[in-house]
């Protein structure tokens, strides 16, 4: 009987789908106002308060039991945000976060049991050199997200792009990602290689994983 009621209350969502159908095709999804402008602009200052109270640290290579800083690599400053401990604002991020989560869980069996994520500021003249995003001794990252908070107007010429390396027919192809405000891509964090090519303007985001127990 309650499996019953789970089915009646289930509601499509058209935005879920075709996440699930980019992802289950080619491996990546491109959202465009996953989150509204106004919503972007308080994460945004959210950020920029958090970074002028120096919280943040340079972040480091490899995961948090294993991680060393490589300015060689990698030259973005980080936060990690505690969903526990997080503001209204930041609450407003988790929850439409958490929202499709269960719809993945729900209609996709992905079994993603746990999340983390992070304020990320690429200063002018940094980048983040091509890596995948899991570790040889933790697997768990099943989806990696990053929502881009930088102002309106931002060009091409600002950098910061991101690159995803795609296999497609036994050919290597670059997918190139420009950081625009509101923008979020998702992408299979076990399979895509990627980087961010160097920074000439500040470049603000948040970014973090789905994973598995």
């Amino acid at each position: 009987m309650s499996q019953l009621f789970e089915a009646i209350d289930f509601v499509e969502n058209p935005l879920y789908e075709q996440i699930i159908s980019d992802i289950s095709t080619q491996q990546f999804s491109i959202v465009e106002n996953f989150f509204t402008h106004e919503e972007v602009d308080l994460l945004r200052q959210s950020l920029i308060d958090k970074h002028e109270e120096d919280a943040f640290k340079k972040a480091a290579i490899g995961n948090r039991v294993n991680e060393t800083i490589e300015k060689s690599i990698r030259g973005d400053m980080i936060l990690w945000i505690d969903e526990a401990k997080a503001d209204i604002v930041e609450q407003v991020f988790f929850n439409k976060v958490n929202d499709l989560v269960g719809y993945l869980n729900k209609t996709c069996f992905m079994g993603i049991l746990q999340k983390e994520f992070h304020y990320a500021v690429y200063p002018q003249n940094t980048f983040y050199k091509r890596h995948i995003d899991t570790f040889q001794n933790d697997d768990r990252r099943k989806l990696s997200i990053v929502c881009y908070l930088n102002e309106d107007g931002w060009l091409p010429e600002n950098g910061g792009e991101l690159v995803l390396y795609l296999d497609e027919n036994g050919q290597e192809t670059e997918k190139v990602i420009y950081p625009f405000p509101g923008r979020m891509v998702i992408f299979e964090s076990q399979i895509i290689e990627h980087e961010v090519r160097v920074v000439n303007t500040e470049r603000l985001s948040i970014t973090g994983w789905l994973k598995t127990r």
